[in-house]
């Protein structure tokens, strides 16, 4: 979402904690000005107000502005840029990409600039030297964008570090590269853009249109974590901490396996190993969590004998909505309003599933949104797949993930026999290669997938029911690092970084560097929610 300039109506009135800002940047500029006018004297460590009264954090100048999400409230912050080549040089023969690379040389280097979009999330009290970048997940998410989101999760961890957001060049405000087709229709738009055909001609055209403004090899992982190291020294930082969250948690690994000197700590949230071809295990991944779900329906009486059987009930609706002559349904569209009429086809109802898969809440409704398609009662499955689509058509920047994913993943994948008859079939690995085929490609490093191994503290998070980074992913994570520590909460899905008590063990964490120190039986009450019964949720 758009960050708001400093002269918006949202930011004018001054809140609390722009006060206390202004509070600080006046204290510093004070002692400042009592320490002499030494022009020998090393800048100030940390962000403190130049002599023009601007707010500087290293050699970078924050603005006050606004981040947005829907459905979270609002977060006040300090936002910056910093531009950046987009090719940077060659590295030295046998340094691979995504290395450690000199920061004069890939300033120097020549070309095309882009700016990189960074937001500054200010500690409550006295801040320690080593921020923390949180690092959004996808690939295609902005990380100004979603933070608002994650905002409770870092409330003990601001009480004494700056969390420091960077755009990942190719999303939200560091040149963004979103996919549209002909029609002006968002990436995720649309069900039919799962034909083959279909797929690829949206990669044309959006290839097509985004090359006029950017070189689509230079927006990988290994290009992001050169972007957020160069934010580093902008900042004047020596280690950062990362906490990443889903593909996040890539770049995270990545970053820390080429600048390990300035990785201080690492939060790996539902985390994507190394050595996966990020998409091959989707599919299996995913029933493997339907599964589980369906079962605590047929275990709960109520839920079987008024739901029904969630897997027959699958397997009926679609052997039904494959079949042709589906007649189109009359719904309400669920953010307009509006009438809509559309055809049900079974691609509404697999992303359904995979998404609402993701988080307890909504992977509580699976039950009844299978016990109204099969009595084809299509409606709300047609508005709830509606809004699905275009809040992800909104959230991520499908250039960005074309290029990620046809430089790092997409030449490993292949179709798997046993994965067929699962929700997803091949659907996903079939259309990333059509779609690959025709996407320029960047380079990936030698060691890309090789595991992060050292002495470097690691927190590993993992949801019992995630349906696209199960927990054996942080076991394998986990097990070659000296210093790394796997937590499983029960009954969660992706993304757990917000749950129960883990926002408390989060900061503890990153306060001391320590993850055997810590103590989880806080996490011990956590279960799934109950399936549901009927339209009023489940019973008592």
């Amino acid at each position: 979402m758009p960050r708001l300039p400093s002269d918006s109506p949202s930011v004018r009135s001054p809140s609390r904690s722009t006060l206390a800002w202004v509070a600080l940047a006046t204290a510093v500029a004070v002692l400042t000005s009592l320490a002499g006018c030494d022009r020998g004297a090393k800048p100030a460590a940390g962000p403190h107000s130049d002599a023009d009264g601007q707010l500087r954090y290293g050699s970078l100048v924050f603005e006050p502005c606004s981040l947005t999400a829907p459905a979270a409230a609002a977060v006040e912050a300090r936002c910056s840029s910093l531009e950046v080549a987009e090719a940077r040089r060659e590295e030295a023969p046998g340094k691979p990409a995504g290395t450690a690379a000199d920061t004069e040389a890939d300033q120097a280097a020549s070309g095309r600039k882009i700016r990189l979009a960074i937001a500054l999330v200010p500690a409550n009290g006295a801040a320690e030297a080593d921020p923390v970048y949180m690092i959004a997940g996808g690939p295609g998410q902005s990380a100004l964008d979603s933070y608002p989101q994650v905002h409770a999760a870092f409330h003990h961890v601001r009480r004494n570090r700056h969390i420091i957001l960077v755009d990942a060049r190719g999303t939200g405000g560091s040149q963004p590269l979103r996919c549209q087709d002909s029609d002006g229709q968002d990436a995720f738009a649309d069900p039919g853009h799962e034909a083959p055909d279909k797929a690829r001609a949206l990669a044309e055209h959006c290839r097509d249109e985004l090359s006029k403004t950017a070189d689509l090899r230079f927006y990988t992982t290994g290009d992001h974590i050169r972007d957020l190291d160069q934010v580093r020294a902008a900042l004047g930082v020596e280690r950062i901490n990362l906490v990443g969250i889903s593909y996040g948690t890539r770049v995270a690994q990545q970053y820390a396996k080429a600048f390990p000197a300035r990785t201080r700590s690492l939060v790996l949230d539902s985390v994507v190993p190394n050595s996966l071809a990020l998409g091959q295990d989707h599919a299996r991944n995913l029933e493997a969590a339907l599964t589980a779900h369906f079962e605590r329906c047929r275990a709960l009486k109520a839920c079987l004998d008024q739901m029904g059987d969630p897997a027959r009930q699958l397997a009926a609706i679609r052997s039904r909505l494959e079949a042709t002559g589906q007649a189109a349904v009359r719904y309400r569209d669920p953010v307009s309003g509006d009438w809509r009429e559309e055809i049900p086809r079974y691609g509404h109802l697999a992303g359904l599933l995979r998404m609402y898969a993701y988080h307890p809440a909504t992977a509580a409704t699976l039950p009844l949104i299978l016990h109204e398609a099969a009595n084809q009662r299509y409606e709300s499955l047609l508005a709830q797949a509606r809004n699905l689509t275009g809040s992800l058509g909104q959230s991520i920047y499908h250039g960005m993930q074309l290029s990620v994913m046809c430089s790092e993943d997409v030449d490993d994948f292949h179709p798997d026999a046993d994965d067929r008859d699962t929700v997803l079939g091949n659907v996903l690995v079939e259309l990333s290669r059509v779609q690959c085929a025709v996407w320029p490609k960047g380079r990936r490093a030698a060691d890309f997938r090789e595991p992060l191994t050292g002495d470097t503290p690691v927190l590993v998070l993992s949801g019992e029911l995630d349906p696209v980074t199960p927990p054996r992913y942080g076991d394998e994570v986990v097990a070659p690092l000296t210093q790394g520590r796997h937590l499983v909460l029960s009954g969660q899905g992706h993304g757990v970084l917000g749950v129960g008590c883990m926002p408390r063990l989060f900061a503890q964490f990153l306060e001391r560097a320590d993850a055997e120190g810590l103590d989880p039986a806080c996490l011990k009450p956590l279960k799934a929610l109950p399936p549901f019964t009927g339209n009023y949720g489940w019973e008592p």
